[in-house]
């Protein structure tokens, strides 16, 4: 019976099956991650050169993790009425990590760009939709990981495509007719 509880998580019998809360939470801290991404590639694409604005997003990201990962430290231990550990800090801080790699996929096309010949501007637009992509992906991850009907998955992911269409009329209206 544990070995088919084990198999239905997605591991194997010879290694404990993932909690479902850690893998929503990494799901969760991934998109977030990449909507960070997308909303600085979106403020400043037009106004950074490319190094500074992978730099930017980069920065920004650091901060929105080191943020995160301190409240969940000052929220977990706290409330037993001890200080975090080191092991606390390191297993908060590795937990949490999806937030800033979420990134990766969209710099490292926004930095390819780039080096081809794209303009500024053009390579962070390589990298929003890069990011539109991943959040995509996100979302029909996350529609097939709750066992989600095929209608029901297509319009989640439908939903987010729509997102990213949003944030590229907004990149658009926003920064290149209201400036």
């Amino acid at each position: 019976m544990a070995e088919g509880a084990a198999v239905a998580h997605g591991s194997t019998a010879s290694e404990p099956p993932q909690p479902r809360g850690l893998n929503r939470q990494r799901l969760a801290d991934g998109i977030y991650g990449t909507i960070i991404t997308a909303s600085v590639l979106i403020s400043a694409g037009d106004e950074l050169a490319t190094v500074p604005l992978a730099l930017s997003v980069i920065v920004t990201l650091a901060v929105y993790w080191l943020a995160d990962v301190y409240a969940h430290l000052l929220a977990g231990p706290l409330e037993h009425g001890r200080l975090p550990s080191w092991p606390d800090a390191r297993h908060a801080l590795a937990r949490r990590w999806p937030l800033v790699s979420a990134s990766f996929s969209p710099l490292i096309l926004l930095i390819v760009a780039w080096l081809l010949g794209a303009p500024s501007s053009v390579a962070a637009t390589v990298g929003l939709v890069a990011a539109i992509v991943m959040l995509v992906i996100y979302s029909y991850s996350a529609g097939r990981a709750a066992q989600l009907r095929t209608h029901q998955l297509t319009v989640l992911t439908v939903v987010a495509a729509l997102i990213g269409v949003v944030m590229i009329v907004l990149k658009n209206v926003v920064l290149v007719h209201l400036h």
